[in-house]
């Protein structure tokens, strides 16, 4: 087959359940639109366009008042997404208090981001290419990096943080391989309930990210190979879209 493409939401697919990972990447199945996602987006949207103002200008009150033009933006580009919403003073409501959750957390004023929706991407071998982006990557003045996610969502339980810093682990490793330099900070940004999820991760941390990205890789093509994707069930079902064709669910 041709080489293998992985990003870190596709690695995710996999290791939650292999037939997820068939249906989304091997088949192309199309799936609606979620709310949540969308909410997700018109979040991170608005986090990026801030930083298009002067610095003085990026507080919760021009943050705020993106909102409507922002998610118009989302509806012009798939307008099933508009019947998503059955409230639109609560969506929006929703979405002003996951921004000022945002500005209890940072202060986006102080400090210039270095790249924002940064594409990070490089062939690991010659089976695997490895891609993601990065929602923002600060470089500071000294050569120190920072690499932030925002999540919508609210934190992970204690214990199940490791879980959750792997992706910025699969994008520092990216990062190190391409430029030379470790980051200095992971941080994931949770807006659910105002969690900053921080790791310093070391050159050993990479290495083993490389590792793992590898089995994960060969267990992705000794699956194609055999055509053999085994569901794996959890409490994640449930918000499935296939659920309705899933062996693991139906006769």
């Amino acid at each position: 087959m041709d080489q293998l493409r992985l990003s870190p939401s596709r690695i995710n697919d996999f290791n939650n359940c292999p037939q997820l990972y068939k249906y989304r990447t091997i088949d192309l199945l199309p799936e609606p639109p979620s709310i949540d996602a969308e909410r997700g987006t018109l979040i991170h949207t608005i986090l990026e366009d801030l930083f298009e103002l002067p610095a003085a200008d990026r507080d919760l009150e021009r943050a705020t008042e993106l909102l409507p033009s922002r998610w118009q933006a989302q509806i012009d580009a798939k307008p099933a997404i508009a019947e998503l919403v059955l409230d639109q003073g609560a969506w929006f409501k929703r979405a002003e208090e996951l921004l000022g959750n945002y500005f209890t957390l940072e202060a986006p004023s102080t400090f210039e981001p270095t790249y924002r929706e940064l594409h990070l991407e490089m062939d690991l071998s010659e089976k695997l290419y490895l891609h993601g982006y990065v929602d923002r990557l600060d470089v500071a003045p000294t050569g120190e990096v920072r690499i932030v996610d925002y999540k919508t969502g609210k934190s992970p339980k204690p214990g199940w943080e490791e879980k959750a810093l792997f992706q910025l682990r699969v994008y520092a490793l990216l990062y190190w391989k391409n430029h030379g330099v470790i980051p200095k900070l992971l941080q994931l940004i949770y807006l659910g309930d105002t969690r900053l999820v921080k790791n310093a991760p070391t050159e050993a941390d990479l290495i083993k990210t490389e590792r793992i990205l590898f089995d994960i890789a060969e267990d992705i093509l000794r699956a194609i190979e055999r055509n053999e994707f085994r569901p794996r069930p959890t409490r994640l079902c449930d918000w499935c879209f296939f659920k309705a064709i899933c062996p693991a669910h139906v006769g």
